[in-house]
């Protein structure tokens, strides 16, 4: 087990290379950047950098008037000192080849710089917004699993029935619509959009939030997360919905439930007292790569949606805006984070079913 546990280690290294140099490449290829952000903002016309950087090819805007940069489309009449002030202050003046590497040894030592527009080492802004998508992904993640356990047994239980045919269209469908779409519907409806003004449009908790007892405090939590958990648990329950139903449906058939309903044992307990141990190991030790794909994939629109100060919002800005060392800290923790638990729910397959044995399989 210690060598799988190393090899896995040590195939995180070229695989996270590889995630950021393939992105690194792509951002020299992708319109704006730092350069002409800032020249929008200095001529008025904020509107996202219109051409390339990078140490590649560069659109050319009109010839600069006045001795401007031509490579940046806004810089026409400025000097061009001013412009290579700006290119070294966002360290364009090297060749990407050498920014590339010169970011891999930072990050090595998880060192992210600063954020170009915050002012703000990239660090510490992830860890203020870090909690935030934390208890997003949390709270979704325990709803979508009461949901899909209880679901999923009784599925199983009344396997072909009415009651499976329809919820199994009701999930799929739930698992087909888009969170960011569901929770514009909900918005509509619920957040004074065209119906009704229930739930709050935006945030965490109210601005009176500090003057509140705890058992307020609570209760304002819970109002505020309730839209955004909802939009993003209607498709998350689908996957384990249906991995509870196989895994009972598969425990049912073996023999060993045969025997003690022979017995005499009651179908319940079979079920709760033979069955559910056997079944529900498969879907216990999903559950941290479940917590990870939710904080993941559905926190950014989300948190956009409903204003919502996490990392989802965090990394939109900061692409809006190209502050890469945000955008690459954060494409850096997310990678780490999902190999590492990768490796963990691997792990903890074994722990709970010993037969198990990953030392055996090729890497």
């Amino acid at each position: 087990m210690l060598a799988y546990i190393a090899r896995r280690l040590l195939l995180m290294i070229p695989t996270i290379f590889g995630i950021l140099l393939i992105s690194f490449v792509i951002v020299q290829f992708a319109p704006g950047g730092p350069v002409e952000r800032v020249l929008a903002q200095l001529q008025g016309l904020d509107s996202g950098a219109t051409s390339r950087f990078g140490g590649g090819t560069t659109d050319v805007g009109a010839a600069a008037q006045g001795g401007g940069d031509s490579r940046y489309r806004g810089a026409q009449g400025l000097d061009p000192k001013f412009i290579a002030e700006l290119e070294k202050q966002f360290g364009f003046d090297k060749p990407a080849y050498e920014r590339f590497f010169i970011m891999m040894k930072n990050y090595a030592t998880f060192d992210f710089g600063r954020s170009y527009f915050r002012d703000t080492p990239v660090l510490q802004l992830i860890k203020e917004k870090l909690p935030v998508s934390i208890s997003l992904g949390l709270w979704m993640t325990l709803l979508s699993y009461a949901i899909s356990i209880p679901l999923g047994i009784r599925k199983a239980v009344q396997d072909g029935s009415r009651f499976d045919t329809w919820t199994s269209a009701v999930v799929i469908i739930g698992y087909a619509i888009p969170s960011f779409l569901f929770a514009i519907l909900l918005i509509v409806v619920f957040a004074g959009g065209s119906f009704w003004q229930i739930f709050p449009l935006r945030g965490l908790w109210s601005e009176n939030f500090a003057d509140m007892s705890f058992p307020q405090k609570v209760l304002d939590y819970i109002w505020h997360i309730t839209l955004p958990v909802t939009a993003m648990a209607i498709g998350a329950f689908a996957t384990s919905t249906f991995l509870t139903k196989n895994s009972f449906l598969d425990e049912i058939r073996k023999q060993y439930v045969q025997t003690a309903r022979m017995k005499g044992l009651t179908e319940r307990q079979v079920l709760y007292g033979h069955v559910f141990r056997n079944a529900m190991l498969i879907v216990i030790a999903g559950f941290p790569g479940a917590f990870v794909s939710a904080f993941f994939t559905g926190s950014l629109l989300i948190e956009s949606i409903f204003s919502l100060d996490g990392l989802g919002l965090l990394s939109y800005e900061s692409i809006i805006n190209r502050d890469y060392p945000v955008v690459f800290a954060n494409l850096f923790i997310f990678a780490l984070l999902g190999l590492v638990v990768n490796l963990v729910s691997d792990l903890t397959y074994t722990w709970i079913d010993p037969r198990i044995d990953f030392e055996t399989r090729e890497v």
